[in-house]
């Protein structure tokens, strides 16, 4: 596909970043104005991610912005996992990994203040596997084993880094021409997808189901256009016309059998079918203002579909089968209302198209003006919840009424800057690793640095960094839904260009 000229395209949803200028989600954004904090002699103006989307949200508050209870280490961005089990924010020092199981306490998995300016942080699943970039090597991508306290590998890439997208198959890194597809088992690179349209933002979704992934990511400078890859097999899957205008955010659902999309103009969220890329549903977010979508994620269900903006509300749309939609009664109002709809099939096509698309089922008022935020939703404690997570450095947790919808209610805040240490309590404490995994990293006594010269190889510009010595792994079979362990990685010293060997 060609390269063409114009702006790029905007944001992504699981993950969040805040950026000063105008983003519309499922991305991440400079945080300020302030000259990029790159490497010496980066050609690129964008050190970072503008915005994503969900599989992953991500946000970015501003360099003036301080978190309450922060100080000098501020929020500089942050995301959910894959399966809204965590949450993940980056600080001026550093990391933090909180786990999403209870409403009344947010508990803090790990924290690490080694690596500082961190501008995107995600954690696969619910695993020991974390990638982070930071705004000092803002092309590296360093991988890390949290819970070992060691490195696993580092990429460094020709530009800087603007989203990196995770499941148990593939690792997704975004530049701003260029696209690399990496086998998380054993990060070689498979893939290289040069000469993309110009994406400034990073904005790209990947799909999380086992049986499929599927890579989403804009086609066009100068319209809605979104190019399905299929990452597995490496081959083009379809390219929907989703907008007119340019993209803001996309996400696909937990089985990656629908995208739901969103423009610029922040109006008209759609939702198509995958691999089809045929248009399923239509929902309005409103019609008095264009807004910023900053966050579009689907429920782990697939029921509901949340989608936040730069404005104080919070819209969640519900996913009903026509088969769902009960008839209207047999009254003079039902009768009335059928035939309202069978005018629509004679007024222009633009304005049936506005008569026949949903609203919001379910809404939130947020009392946050000013603030940026990314939204999820998640089953807590076996209800649904809408959790926003704001710039302010709090997430706040709603119950969500699955029958009626109508407002949320707010039942918890929660400091991300106050939560106690609970370090490792995803796990039981004193267990050991499972002799069926492999011994992937040994801990050393001291973190590794890497030193990984910037640069290209031969396949693909992605350089990989000399730093892990190669381990023996277990004949087993690897369970990558295993909490404690993560893919198996091994990697060949001395080796430039990326070599590994695999369980």
């Amino acid at each position: 596909m060609g390269r063409s000229g114009g702006r790029g395209a905007g944001a992504r949803a699981g993950v969040f970043l805040f950026v000063e200028q105008e983003v519309l989600l499922p991305v991440v954004v400079p945080l300020s104005d302030d000259p990029v904090r790159g490497e010496p002699g980066s050609s690129s103006r964008y050190p970072g991610p503008v915005v994503r989307s969900p599989a992953s949200s991500a946000m970015y508050p501003g360099d003036g912005e301080s978190a309450e209870g922060g100080g000098s280490a501020g929020l500089t961005c942050c995301s959910y996992n894959q399966d809204c089990t965590s949450l993940a924010i980056g600080t001026k020092t550093g990391y933090k990994l909180f786990s999403l199981g209870s409403v009344e306490q947010l508990d803090l998995v790990h924290e690490s203040n080694e690596m500082p300016d961190v501008y995107i942080v995600e954690r696969l699943f619910s695993s020991s596997l974390v990638v982070v970039v930071s705004h000092t090597k803002p092309r590296q991508m360093n991988v890390y084993h949290f819970k070992k306290g060691t490195e696993i590998c580092n990429y460094s890439y020709s530009s800087n880094i603007l989203s990196v997208r995770l499941n148990r198959q593939r690792l997704i890194v975004c530049l701003e021409e260029s696209i690399y597809i990496h086998n998380i088992k054993d990060m070689k690179l498979l893939k290289t997808l040069l000469e993309i349209p110009r994406n400034l933002t990073g904005l790209c979704a990947l799909s999380i189901n086992h049986s499929n992934s599927y890579l989403a990511y804009p086609g066009s400078c100068d319209i809605g256009e979104i190019v399905v890859y299929d990452a597995n097999s490496l081959k083009s899957v379809c390219v929907i016309p989703a907008h007119d205008s340019l993209l803001a955010a996309f996400s696909f659902n937990s089985t990656g059998s629908k995208l739901a999309s969103a423009s610029e103009k922040g109006t008209v969220i759609r939702v198509f079918s995958i691999p089809e890329g045929q248009k399923l549903y239509e929902f309005r977010r409103g019609m008095k203002r264009y807004v910023n979508i900053s966050s579009l994620v689907f429920s782990m269900d697939s029921q509901f579909l949340c989608a936040s903006s730069n404005t104080e509300t919070v819209h969640i749309f519900k996913l009903e089968q026509l088969a769902d939609r009960t008839d209207d009664p047999p009254t003079w109002t039902g009768y009335m209302g059928k035939m309202f709809m069978a005018a629509t099939n004679y007024l222009p096509t633009q304005v049936s198209d506005m008569m026949n698309q949903d609203r919001a089922f379910a809404t939130v008022r947020l009392n946050l003006s000013g603030q940026r935020n990314v939204c999820t939703l998640s089953t807590i404690q076996k209800l649904p919840r809408l959790l926003v997570a704001s710039s302010d450095g709090h997430i706040y947790i709603y119950n969500l009424d699955p029958q009626d919808g109508g407002e949320c209610v707010l039942i918890k805040r929660h400091s991300m800057f106050e939560s106690k240490s609970e370090e490792n309590k995803e796990n039981d404490l004193g267990s050991p690793v499972p002799q069926s995994y492999a011994a992937t990293v040994a801990r050393p006594s001291a973190v590794p640095s890497a030193s990984t010269v910037p640069g290209f190889s031969e396949d693909g510009g992605a350089l990989r960094g000399e730093v892990i010595p190669e381990h023996e792994f277990a004949t087993g079979p690897v369970c990558l839904d295993d909490e404690n362990e993560f893919p198996p990685i091994s990697l060949c010293r001395g080796s430039q260009k990326g070599k590994a060997k695999l369980s």
